[in-house]
């Protein structure tokens, strides 16, 4: 069956003023479902992730690249009047504005949500902090490490007898971008109905408070600190990392069945009703024991070979980055892309996660260069003359 083959999207207008991964993230998902997305960038250097470290393809960073693919980068200097000007302009026929200043931040340059409100009632805006715009400690600096260490998250993370650890991706950013996105998509749901745009206060601190899920309950509900237990689980077994001949595989097996049909397909049907293992308390008081008598088995050959065994059950190998990201299924799912950047040449990406049957998301365009759509997106959106362009980029308002 044809599709219309209209993103989700088409013809919602983004202004972006966030950097870094969370506000990039979320209006790179928004880009990905049709909305033009306008990233307003310091003409000094731009989004702080095109500095950072680490593999550059044709001059650019890798971390830029993965959180702006499709947006239109405008070199704006906004702290001066004429780039304030153009600002207001741009505003005119945005549906939603998205920044991650800290809080006070916009209101020295006019652009805070009471001033465009009161311009713009239609408009949905969008203010990512650390720890939301009021409160004691609206003012303070956050960084995701810092918020999965005081939000209890690293509390419940690493080894048994080790100190807590953080997850290694930026997993409070990548929620909050996510629960953005439910944000940004509600508000305008609800302004078919009320003709409103609203300000959406989101903070990293609440997404990481919420993400603590039933480890948060365990605590409230029971009074006890969860226990850290590494890659297995303090109440559950087998689940954990186990050897085999060639790495490790990862096992959930969570319950009855689960465990029955593992045992069968190790090809040991009796420690089903063995003693030691029969109920999911016996076997979570023999973990050493029953850990020991699989990876007997499962070293008898490779992580591949038993991730084909045990495909009917929870069970999948361990892999480096190349191995996951080499993995034919990932080309299938239409995961990776190849984009042809401006400079760059041919650069693979990580694509878009949705799959809308109707309206497909567009995760084909490739990130910008710093400045690159300053001119189209002055002439055509907020109507500057060549000549208007020319004198700000004279006095350095534009790049």
């Amino acid at each position: 069956m044809a599709t219309s083959g209209r993103p989700p999207l088409e013809g919602i207008r983004v202004v972006d003023f966030s950097r870094v991964i969370a506000g990039p993230m979320c209006t790179q998902i928004l880009s990905d479902m049709g909305a033009e997305v306008i990233k307003i960038e310091n003409p000094d250097g731009g989004d702080d992730t095109r500095k950072g470290a680490g593999p550059r393809a044709g001059g650019e960073s890798h971390f830029f690249m993965t959180y702006n693919r499709g947006k239109k980068s405008v070199a704006l200097d906004f702290t001066k009047s004429d780039g304030q000007a153009v600002v207001a302009k741009l505003l005119e026929t945005a549906d939603v504005l998205v920044q991650n200043f800290r809080p006070g931040v916009p209101k020295k340059y006019g652009f805070d949500y009471k001033s465009i409100h009161e311009k713009h009632p239609r408009l949905i805006y969008l203010s990512i902090s650390a720890y939301g715009q009021t409160g004691p400690l609206s003012d303070r600096p956050g960084y995701d490490p810092v918020l999965q260490a005081e939000s209890g998250m690293m509390s419940v993370n690493g080894e048994a007898n080790g100190e807590g650890l953080r997850h290694a991706i930026a997993i409070v950013d990548t929620m909050t971008a996510i629960h953005s996105v439910a944000a940004i998509n509600a508000a305008l749901y609800a302004r078919t109905s009320t003709g409103k745009g609203q300000h959406i206060d989101l903070a990293l601190y609440d997404t990481a408070l919420s993400s603590l899920g039933n480890m948060g309950s365990y605590y409230l509900i029971g009074g006890e600190q969860p226990r850290r237990a590494g890659n297995g689980h303090f109440a559950s077994a087998p689940n954990s990392s186990f050897e085999t001949k060639n790495g490790k595989i990862y096992m959930a097996v969570a319950n009855q069945k689960l465990f029955t049909d593992t045992c069968k397909a190790l090809g040991h049907p009796e420690w089903a009703t063995d003693p030691r293992f029969a109920q999911l308390a016996d076997r979570v008081a023999n973990k050493p024991e029953l850990t020991r008598m699989m990876e007997e088995v499962l070293k008898t050959d490779t992580k591949e070979n038993w991730g084909n065994k045990l495909r009917h059950l929870p069970a999948g190998p361990i892999r480096t980055m190349k191995e996951a990201l080499d993995e034919p299924e990932v080309k299938r799912r239409g995961m990776l892309k190849t984009y042809k950047h401006s400079t760059a040449g041919e650069v693979p990406i990580i694509g878009s996660n949705y799959r809308f049957s109707d309206t497909p998301v567009d995760d084909t365009r490739p990130p910008p260069v710093l400045g690159e759509h300053t001119d189209q997106v002055l002439g055509e959106l907020a109507g500057l003359s060549e000549k208007e362009i020319a004198a700000l980029r004279e006095k350095k308002v534009i790049g």
